[in-house]
């Protein structure tokens, strides 16, 4: 007979939350097989342990029970109605069992009768279960008078959970059973309470600890483990631990040994579901268990011995992996630039390092990620965002979460591209197709691209870097009319001859000729006539001190007359006080007084148009004389400024008997955008350019003029 299996996708629901695990369900001939989406348990059950299977509804349609002969109890829900007749058929040929259907009571009552079965509490009213308690859920158990309290741990993946359930429990007339201590036991026999009975197996002291942050005590106890600080205890059954990690460092010189917990570990609102140790190799211990050697023997099976001696993190990783009954993960065959078995990038804000297993990624340690690779829905290798020397690492779930590790450098590229594509994850930027070997250039063009590629943004960069140069050579040729410049001799006839063109070939000496040979000959430049400033005065007017004042309102007439009285009133009131004193008044003032005020404010307001309007008339002749005056001062400057650029020549031929003497020189644009400032400034600057002209050119300007 061929083997037949049924495969479900189903919610496993936990009983006292209302959260569910997503998960699938295969049932085979050899049992069923339950593997959890989120964590990636796994929950096998051998058809030989399987002793009932109850069929019922629930809320998410029809759910199935099944009970094992050591007293487990597992549920599975999901299931739709017409699926009942395939598994009640799987179920009586495989496995020999009727799949028996039992609904639970729905009629709202809170008495019944508690039933302890297994690993099971049972409310029952008469032959049907209201609900139901796994007591591994359990982790505190309290007693009082005629009363039992049951607290639970705490879902994380819960947005309301179940805390707690008090049951009342009356008094019995039976001599010499307490029935509340009676429900007490049968919960605490079954329950998940940790406590610390006798004495530890062994104890490590003052380990570095990076989550949660500290240096603790760790105490192995047979079935937990306890974490022992300063501030915070922490008590971590080895049932909730998943898997064990044993990382190098990039510097090879420390280990993280990291431990996945779920349910993870709480301290206030925030949840650890990793324990990451630190240590340092050269750390070394000589340990002894607290058992004697038949005990080890028996327990262990030759995993440990009574005494044991060697590195710290090996003696720790040891101990952990015997009592936990789980492999330690370690780096497989991947190998970085830097030789290191693992990447250096940063998650988030923090920089660590990420480790590519054989089954998955690891990130260490702010926060610790683990993603196995039967999740990953398709990773991607993006261009870095800050600079063109590193790139990003993006990893998105089958569940829609996506990480990015970033900051990763070019040359790990080629390393981490070939490890992920050996293990046949979907990589989004060449799409679904597969590299053929003799392609190995494929990262290298990922390599390169940074130089082959168009990068608009640095084209933009170099664009604007072009336009501020030439905006500082134009400022700077603009400043050279304003300020003087060091007198450079040779540079100096040159701009001359360019910028008057007149005949300059007579004054030069023929070096001019040569260095025309050796130069090129430059552009003319084109000197721009600079407008006058304003001066601030012309710009904003000032108030007349002669204009008519405003009129005040009525309310601001009525406090000037009033204010002496409300002082006189209230002795020692301060300015605030006495303005929301006047505001008081007024507001409670009656309307003819107010109409008295009203009246004072319009008359105020008629004068204060009259004596506007002829203000207004006997300034608007005087205005026009000012302007008129400034308008011809103006002309007479602009005419003045035109006459000494024609006369500027001349004088710029004068400059090479200057350069000999060494004396002071101020250039003509210079002494012309001075006398466009006032009359005043004009004369002065005509008197120091006199006073500069050497007595062998006054002369030769005097014959000129």
């Amino acid at each position: 007979m061929e083997e037949e299996e049924l495969l479900f996708l189903c919610p496993l629901p936990t009983p006292v939350s209302l959260c569910q695990n997503d998960g699938r369900l295969r049932l085979s001939r050899q049992g069923v097989i339950f593997k959890n989406s989120k964590t990636g348990k796994v929950d096998n059950i051998q058809a030989s342990e399987l002793a009932e299977g109850i069929w019922r509804r629930v809320a998410l349609g029809h759910g199935l029970k099944l009970l094992t002969k050591n007293g487990h109890v597992y549920k599975y829900d999901g299931f739709r109605e017409s699926e009942f007749d395939k598994l009640s058929e799987f179920f009586k040929s495989h496995y020999r069992l009727e799949l028996a259907e039992k609904d639970l009571c729905v009629k709202g009552w809170n008495w019944g009768t508690v039933k302890f079965g297994g690993q099971l509490l049972s409310f029952d009213i008469g032959e049907q279960p209201v609900f139901e308690i796994p007591l591994s859920n359990v982790s505190q158990c309290t007693t009082g008078k005629n009363e039992v309290t049951l607290e639970f741990h705490q879902n994380d993946d819960a947005e309301v959970s179940l805390m707690e359930v008090r049951f009342y429990v009356p008094p019995t007339q039976e001599d010499g059973v307490d029935p509340v201590e009676a429900f007490a036991q049968n919960v605490l026999s079954k329950a998940d309470v940790i406590q610390a009975t006798g004495d530890a197996i062994c104890i490590f002291r003052e380990l570095q600890c990076l989550t949660p942050r500290g240096r603790y005590d760790i105490r192995i106890y047979p079935t937990f483990l306890h974490l022992h600080g300063k501030t915070f205890d922490y008590k971590i059954p080895y049932t909730t631990v998943l898997r064990l990690f044993l990382l190098p460092h990039k510097d090879q010189r420390q280990m993280f040994f990291v431990i996945s917990l779920d349910p993870p570990i709480k301290q206030g609102q925030t949840r650890y579901h990793f324990l990451i140790l630190l240590f340092s190799k050269d750390e070394d211990i000589s340990l002894t268990l607290n058992m004697n050697e038949d005990e080890v023997e028996k327990r262990f099976e030759g995993r440990l011995t009574k005494n044991m001696s060697g590195s710290l993190y090996e003696m720790v990783s040891r101990v952990m992996k015997a009592l936990v009954n789980r492999k330690i993960t370690v780096p497989g065959n991947f190998q970085g630039h830097s030789g290191a078995q693992c990447i250096t990038c940063s998650y988030k804000a923090s920089s660590g390092l990420l480790y590519p297993l054989e089954r998955g990624f690891i990130y260490v340690h702010k926060p610790p990620v683990h993603i196995r690779f039967d999740e990953i829905s398709f990773v991607n290798f993006a261009r870095g965002t800050t600079t063109t020397r590193s790139f990003d690492f993006e990893i998105e779930t089958k569940q829609g979460t996506q990480y990015t590790f970033s900051s990763i450098e070019r040359e790990e590229y080629g390393k981490l591209f070939d490890f992920v594509n050996a293990k046949k994850l979907n990589i989004k930027n060449r799409g679904h197709k597969e590299v053929p070997a003799s392609m190995p250039q494929s990262y290298d063009e990922y390599a390169d691209s940074d130089e082959d590629q168009h990068d608009a943004y640095l084209e933009r960069m170099k664009e604007e870097g072009k336009i501020r140069e030439e905006n500082a050579d134009d400022s700077s040729d603009e400043s050279g009319e304003e300020t003087d410049e060091s007198f450079n001799p040779g540079e100096e006839d040159e701009d001359v001859a360019e910028e008057f063109d007149s005949e300059v070939s007579a004054s030069s000496d023929g070096g001019s000729d040569r260095e025309e040979k050796r130069k090129p000959a430059k552009k003319a430049k084109i000197v721009k006539e600079r407008k006058p400033r304003k001066k601030p005065s012309e710009v904003r007017k000032g108030k007349d001190p002669n204009a008519p004042k405003r009129p005040m309102s009525a309310y601001m007439l009525w406090l000037n007359a009033s204010r002496e009285k409300i002082k006189s009133d209230h002795p020692g009131i301060s300015i605030t006080d006495l303005s929301k004193k006047a505001g008081e008044l007024w507001k409670g003032m009656s309307k003819e007084k107010k109409e008295e005020w009203d009246r004072k404010a319009e008359d105020a307001k008629r004068d204060y148009e009259k004596a506007m309007k002829e203000y207004s008339e006997g300034g608007k002749s005087e205005s026009s004389k000012k302007e008129k005056s400034k308008k011809k001062k103006q002309q007479q400057q602009q005419g003045k400024g035109k006459a000494e650029r024609k006369a500027a020549p001349s004088k710029a031929l004068a400059k090479s008997p200057a350069k000999q003497l060494g004396e002071s020189f101020k250039s003509k644009e210079f002494v012309s955008s001075e006398e466009s400032s006032g009359d005043n400034k004009k004369e002065d600057s005509e008197e120091e350019e006199i006073a500069s002209t050497p007595p062998s050119l006054e002369d030769s300007a005097s014959g000129s003029d």
